[in-house]
Parts: C-alpha cells; sequence; structure tokens
C-alpha cells in the first residue's frame, strides 16, 4: 500500500500526468479547431485574396487606355492570381477579356465568364453598391447544380464608366474536410503513442537529478556524508545540488568538530577524573608516609618536655632524630610539591646546549667519597663530547637519583657501572649496580608514587619515594624514551632521545 502511495505521489507520475495532458488538449483542440473552421476559413481566404486582386487590377487599370498594356496587365494577373479577368459595360454585358490565340481555350473562358456574369445576376443596384461601399463586392455564385462554385468580383471604374469583373474558382472544401478529419483520427492515435514515449522521457528526465539529490539528502540526514551529488547543470537543478554538496562539506567539517570537540572533552574528563583520584591516592599515601615522622617527633619531643632521658648523651640522641625526621619531612614536601608542579604542567623546561660527559665526570666526582665509603667499584664508560639539548638542572637531578639509589641498594665491595654511549645525534645512559633482579610487579611499579622496593621499613634506605616518580615526569617532559631492566650484574635504569627501536639503547 505503501509502495502504491508513493508512486501516486512520485513527482515523475504527476509531470508525466500533466505533460501528456497538455499536449493531448494541445493536439485535440488544433485538430477540432481545424476540423470546424477550416471552410470557412477557406472560403474566407479566398474572398479577401480576389477582393485585393480586383483593387490590384482596378488601380493599374486607370493608368492607362491603351489596350496592349491594359492586356498585358489582365494577363499578369490572371497567371499570377490563378483568376479570370473581363471587363463588361455598365449594363453588365461582356466588353473585353485577354486572347490567348487559342480558339477552343477563348470560347471555353467566354463561355465561362458568361455563365459566372449570367449567375451574378449583375444589375445598377450592385453598381450602386459597390459606389456607396468604396470597395468591391465579393460574393460566391449561385450554381446548385454545379459542385464546383464560384468567387465572383465585381467593381465599378467610375472613371471609365465600366464593370470590372473576376472570378475564381472554389475548391469542394468538404471532400478535403472529410478526408482530414479521417486523417486526423489516424495522426491523433499515432500522436497519443509518441507523446506517451515523449512524456515519459521527459519525465524521467527531469526527475532524475531530482531522485539523485533525494537520495544525498537522505544520505545526509543518516550522517553519511560521502555520496555527492555529481550534478553538471547550469539550471536550478545544477545549483541545488552544488548547495547541498556544499551543505553537506560544511556539515561533514562541523560534525567532525564536533566530534573531535567531544572527545577532546571526554579526555578532559577522564583526565580530571584521574587527577582526582591520583590527588586522593596522594594526599592518603602523603599522609601514611608523613604519619611516621610526625609520631616520632611528637615522641621524642614528649619524651624530652618529660624529662625521660637519663643523660645529655640520650638528650642529645632524641633532638637528632627530631631533627633527621624534620628533614625527611621537609624532603618529602618538597618531592610532593616537585610532583604537583611537574603534573600539572605548569613547569617550563630551561634547555639549553651542553656537553652530558662533562656533567657525569663533575656527578661522580661529587660521589667520589660516598663511593668509596662502601668500597664500590665503579667502572664508568664515557663517550665524549656528547652534546645535547636539555634542562641541564633537571637531567642533573635525574642522574643524581639514578647514582643514589645504586649508591643506596649496592653492598659494599660490590659493582656499580655507567655506561653513556652516543650515536649522533642519539645518545644513551644507564647506571648498572649490583643487585638481586626484580620481579615484574617490582619493574611495573618502580616508577609509582612512594613504591618501595625495600619492605624492612629501613628509612636510611627507603627515602621518599617518589624520586623515581619525579626522574619518570622529567623525562616525559623531555619526551627521552627511559626504564628499568634486569641484568646479569643487577639493575639498569636508562635514559635516551633515541628512536625505541635504536641499537643504541
Amino acid at each position: 500500500m505503501n509502495i502504491i502511495s508513493k508512486i501516486k505521489k512520485s513527482v515523475t507520475r504527476q509531470l508525466f500526468t500533466i505533460t501528456f495532458l497538455v499536449f493531448i488538449i494541445f493536439i485535440t483542440c488544433t485538430t477540432a479547431i481545424q476540423s470546424i473552421f477550416f471552410g470557412r476559413f477557406y472560403i474566407d481566404k479566398k474572398k479577401s485574396d480576389l477582393e485585393q486582386t480586383m483593387i490590384k487590377f482596378k488601380t493599374n487599370y486607370d493608368k492607362t487606355d491603351d489596350p496592349d498594356k491594359i492586356k498585358e496587365i489582365m494577363s499578369s494577373i490572371e497567371d499570377s492570381h490563378n483568376v479570370k479577368l473581363a471587363i463588361l459595360d455598365k449594363y453588365g454585358k461582356l466588353k473585353f477579356i485577354v486572347s490567348y490565340d487559342n480558339e477552343k481555350l477563348d470560347e471555353s473562358r467566354i463561355r465561362a465568364i458568361n455563365s459566372a456574369i449570367k449567375s451574378s445576376n449583375i444589375d445598377p443596384t450592385m453598381t450602386s453598391k459597390t459606389i456607396n461601399n468604396g470597395k468591391p463586392l465579393v460574393f460566391i455564385s449561385d450554381k446548385p447544380k454545379d459542385p464546383i462554385k464560384d468567387i465572383i468580383s465585381v467593381d465599378f471604374d467610375k472613371k471609365k464608366g465600366e464593370i470590372l469583373f473576376a472570378i475564381s474558382s472554389l475548391q469542394p472544401v468538404n471532400e478535403a474536410s472529410s478526408v482530414i478529419k479521417e486523417f486526423y483520427i489516424y495522426f491523433l492515435i499515432i500522436a497519443i503513442f509518441v507523446i506517451l514515449i515523449l512524456s515519459l522521457f521527459y519525465s524521467h528526465a527531469i526527475t532524475k537529478p531530482l531522485v539523485i539529490l533525494n537520495k544525498s539528502a537522505l544520505k545526509m540526514a543518516d550522517l553519511d556524508f560521502s555520496q555527492k551529488s555529481n550534478i553538471k547543470r547550469d539550471d536550478e537543478i545544477g545549483s541545488l545540488s552544488n548547495t547541498l554538496n556544499f551543505l553537506s562539506e560544511n556539515l561533514f567539517k562541523s560534525l567532525n568538530s564536533l566530534r573531535s570537540a567531544n572527545l577532546k572533552l571526554e579526555k578532559d574528563i577522564e583526565k580530571e577524573r584521574e587527577l582526582e583520584k591520583m590527588r586522593k591516592e596522594f594526599v592518603a599515601a602523603a599522609s601514611h608516609e608523613l604519619k611516621t615522622p610526625i609520631s616520632l617527633i611528637e615522641g621524642y619531643a614528649e619524651a624530652i618536655k618529660d624529662g625521660v632521658f637519663s643523660d645529655s648523651k640520650e638528650h642529645d640522641y632524641y633532638l637528632d632524630v627530631i631533627i633527621d625526621e624534620s628533614k625527611i619531612m621537609g624532603n618529602l614536601v618538597y618531592d610532593m610539591l616537585q610532583i604537583s608542579q611537574l603534573e600539572s604542567g605548569r613547569l617550563i623546561l630551561n634547555k639549553e646546549n651542553f656537553y652530558l660527559d662533562k656533567m657525569l665526570d663533575d656527578i661522580i666526582s661529587k660521589f667520589s667519597t660516598l663511593i668509596n665509603q662502601k668500597n664500590i667499584e665503579l667502572h664508568a664508560k664515557i663517550d665524549k663530547s656528547v652534546k645535547i639539548n636539555a634542562d641541564w638542572n633537571k637531567i642533573e637531578q635525574v642522574i643524581n637519583n639514578f647514582l643514589t639509589n645504586a649508591i643506596r641498594y649496592t653492598n659494599k665491595n660490590e659493582i656499580i657501572n655507567i655506561y653513556l654511549k652516543y650515536d649522533n645525534p642519539y645518545f644513551t645512559f644507564s647506571i648498572e649496580n649490583s643487585s638481586n633482579p626484580m620481579s615484574d610487579e617490582q619493574l611495573s611499579k618502580i616508577w609509582d608514587r612512594f613504591y618501595k622496593v625495600d619492605k624492612s621499613g629501613n628509612r636510611k634506605l627507603g627515602g621518599t619515594g617518589l624520586g623515581l616518580t619525579i626522574v619518570k615526569n622529567i623525562l616525559i617532559l623531555h619526551k627521552f624514551d627511559f626504564g628499568v631492566r634486569n641484568t646479569a650484574l643487577g639493575i639498569e635504569f636508562y635514559f635516551s632521545n633515541a628512536p625505541s627501536n635504536s641499537d643504541i639503547l
């Protein structure tokens, strides 16, 4: 039912119906008008032509009295207008006709003209009518028994006192009209068939681009902008096609922009949730880390206040504990502030060009005392003239952290290896120390806040638990590759500006 309804309402069907009906009505009306008015039109046209011929003849006839000239005028008009001319006296008797030097032809012409004169009933009344009207009389001859009628024109020439007479045969139009009517029947049948086909093609040609535009519009309604209406025309439909394509492109761009904005918003919301989660975890972890030094400071401060120490040596020990725990709290707070600054994106790197190998020489020299105290065997394989572009202070902080951890977790008389490899423009720095291998879980969590490999509670070894988190954020800001891995010796930390698949890593 819906399909039938759609067909009834389709533009193609409506256009076809209208076009077909217009052509049929036009052809039918044309045929009817010709059938009805053809005979009358033919007679009126013949009368009008004969009247004009008579006026022309009278005008030229009045200009001359030369018989030869008159004969020439009459002969010329007869040949060009297919009429017979005659000059009558004022009583209606034949006075002069053109002779063609053919006896039979001339006799036939005389009989025809006399017969026409007789049937015309020319009398003084008719003559006076032409004078009063100022133009020739034109009428059809009265010959009931003769199927072929004549059209006759009569005019009175006052100048010469003669009657000018013209006759033209009127072909029988009834028979011709019936033939034409029969012809129109066949013509109408063929015309209907031709119009039917032409209307179908015409309707299809007009509506085809509309169907294409409709398909494109339906695709757009489904948010599919891949289909374009490639209609190359210079009319309103072509303009509509271009407008629809322009609308499609703009909607596609706007929708993509909206999607991008939504994705960005979703990412921002997710990031905000992650940050909020991280803040809560950070506050919880920081509170836990601060709880121990605060408790120790509180306990030893109360002991000093209550005077529970036995001698000055114990008193000094209590004070040293308070000072050490205060330093731990200070370091923890400093690290917390630094992480907050790094993760918020507010930190701006102060990049400069410097030689990393020279920085390493200075750092190793600075840590030499700690290394010697534990009798650690240090091996440094450092390429020279390693020029990099980075924030000096932040890279120094990273290397200090790596080396501090290596010294802290390396037992006495064991080994630390420092490497700096350079393959212009790429470098890789790494520190390897003797140690037990880490589990996969430890390797994956080593960069997390407050994560400590040492679970013994040794506060001298543990640090704040934020150092490697700070290192991670510094290296991320520099867009350096970094990581930790187990080696044959123990543990190795590294960072590099080389691609992850580079041989230098």
